[in-house]
């Protein structure tokens, strides 16, 4: 998105193709497996990952793993109070949705099968919303189930590492004719083109929705406004790997030693030597 970069600053003094300033703070949870909580501009995502050891009814006996997510707003995480959707008895359709595609992004990242019949559950709570709470909570889950699954790897639990892909999200969009990358309240609810994409810190994509919400966009900016996403991408990606750095390390520095099983022990060392 070079050529949007020069062009006047935003409402919040950022560049077209700037996003917003981001951070993650790793465990905030006491309970959870692993956690983290995502500052994203004005933006805060709590995202918590648990590993169950079971699997939805059609994985059973399947040596198959699974990945899903559960994703909800407070009420007072926007200007105006919004109901619990547990008062309704049943999630919106938009909280349904983008727990799919969480639930989706993440099994992308994951060799399942490496999982064995474990569930990996991401919790992802939105505490405010400034724009973008569902790329927010992709490129958070990322780093939570990271976390949860390098404890269970490192206790031996797992006996492949099951992270095959690294994963991140980032929204772009077409406001007033310009094309910005990570858009906050005021730009999505003004976006002529509003789009979110997920992608590998390689470059690959795992999903890309966009619509034209006021305004048709060309071949062009298309282009443009995926570029600026991979561009963006790769710079989360880059701060997850620094908030995991430790981690990552503790995982490799066991993946390069080999898990040689401990040899069965001579009976005799234990029953004694058999009688003549």
């Amino acid at each position: 998105m070079s050529d949007t970069s020069a062009s006047p600053k935003r409402g919040d003094d950022r560049a077209a193709d700037e996003m917003r300033p981001t951070r993650f703070d790793l465990d905030p949870l006491k309970f959870a497996d692993g956690s983290v909580l995502v500052h994203c501009g004005d933006t805060r995502v709590l995202v918590a990952a648990t590993l169950e050891a079971r699997v939805p009814r059609f994985l059973v006996d399947s040596g198959s793993g699974w990945a899903t997510a559960e994703y909800a707003m407070l009420p007072r995480a926007t200007p105006v109070r919004s109901r619990r959707e547990v008062t309704r008895g049943r999630p919106s359709g938009r909280s349904s949705e983008i727990q799919r595609l969480i639930g989706r992004s993440l099994r992308a990242a994951l060799d399942l099968e490496a999982l064995g019949e474990r569930t990996l559950i991401l919790d992802c709570d939105v505490l405010q919303a400034d724009g973008g709470t569902r790329t927010a909570s992709i490129t958070g889950a990322w780093v939570a189930a990271v976390r949860a699954l390098a404890r269970a790897f490192l206790a031996g639990d797992l006996d492949r590492w099951p992270v095959e892909e690294q994963i991140a999200a980032i929204s772009v969009g077409v406001v007033d004719g310009r094309l910005l990358v990570d858009l906050d309240a005021p730009e999505d609810q003004a976006a002529g083109v509003d789009m979110n994409v997920v992608a590998t810190d390689g470059g690959r994509f795992v999903e890309i929705q966009g619509t034209a919400e006021g305004a048709l966009f060309s071949r062009r900016q298309l282009d443009a406004l995926l570029d600026g996403a991979l561009a963006s991408i790769g710079r989360l990606c880059e701060l997850q790997r620094e908030v995991l750095a430790e981690t990552l390390a503790e995982v490799d520095s066991l993946r390069g030693r080999s898990r040689r099983k401990a040899p069965p022990k001579d009976e005799s060392s234990v029953w004694g030597a058999p009688e003549a």
